[in-house]
């Protein structure tokens, strides 16, 4: 694995090794305070981030290295300095790259120019990290993945595309309900389309949503909310799915959209789990690309 750009480009058995090493460093977090010891990444962020930011910056830190922000006006990629230039330059003074960013194209270009490990921290196309965050949640509460289902309400976006991938390789199934026009680019083995929620949500053991609109979408969200109204994740949808099922949520949510309050703050949700497990997630991931384990 030299970089992490979607979990498409993943086998089951590096899934696998990556869930292994966070549950190492899950255990044991002093055992691994020096794993990066001297390194550096660089965040090139075009979007805000709360999770993605933190996470990588702290998680860092846990392994003894260090990482340098870097916001859309200091770089202003593709416009002051074209990727290629920014990929060979940082390619001087850093151990590995994290783009978030709005084209997938963007990803795929600074990983054919740099010299080390790229990380794609969002595009339009896949939330990696995200992805690998979720399912190692839902294993972590389900004890095993195999024949599990989990539903997907909303938009088809790129965190729906990164569960598809992930879900086909573990060998979960996986229901996707969209409005008409709203489906998924990924495809998948276990992957089962819908355009009825309620279809989609029966006996599920894992009920996940994202917002309506996402960034870069703002002026559709009115439009959105009314076609999209009928996938709210809700306490009545969620009776429909197994007694037990896990709610989750990539967050930030839009509470009373497209899941309700009583239902993200209810025992089913694991939506903390998952942001915190994008952290040690990633750690596993930066060892993978960065470094051998000490």
């Amino acid at each position: 694995m030299k970089d992490l750009i979607s979990i498409k480009d993943l086998s089951t058995k590096e899934i696998e090794g990556i869930f292994s090493l966070t549950d190492k460093l899950k255990a044991n977090k002093l055992k691994f305070a020096k794993a990066l010891s001297g390194q550096t990444i660089a965040l090139i962020f075009q979007k805000p981030s709360n999770r993605t930011r933190v996470s990588f910056e702290v998680g860092m830190f846990q392994l003894g290295g260090n990482s340098i922000y870097l916001s859309p006006g200091e770089i202003n990629l593709g416009v002051r300095e074209t990727i290629h230039d920014v990929a060979k330059t940082l390619s001087r003074y850093v151990q590995g790259i994290v783009l978030r960013t709005f084209g997938h194209e963007n990803v795929l270009e600074m990983a054919k120019h740099a010299d080390i490990p790229v990380i794609n921290g969002l595009s339009d196309f896949s939330h990696p990290c995200q992805g690998l965050a979720d399912i190692y949640t839902a294993k972590e509460k389900l004890k095993t993945l195999k024949g599990k289902t989990l539903t997907y309400l909303g938009d088809g976006n790129n965190v729906c595309n990164s569960l598809i991938f992930i879900c086909s390789k573990v060998g979960m199934n996986i229901n996707v309900a969209t409005p008409k026009g709203y489906e998924p680019q990924a495809k998948g083995a276990t992957l089962k389309l819908f355009n009825n929620p309620i279809d989609a949500a029966k006996d599920a053991d894992v009920l996940y949503t994202d917002v309506w609109a996402s960034m870069g979408q703002e002026k559709e969200a009115q439009e959105r909310k009314k076609i999209f109204k009928d996938f709210q994740i809700n306490s009545n949808l969620l009776k429909l799915a197994k007694k037990d099922c896990l709610v989750m949520h990539c967050l930030p949510a839009h509470r009373g959209e497209e899941i309700t309050s009583d239902v993200i703050d209810s025992k089913n949700s694991v939506v903390f789990d998952e942001a915190e497990n994008r952290m040690h997630v990633q750690k596993a991931v930066l060892i993978k690309l960065l470094g051998e384990v000490k």
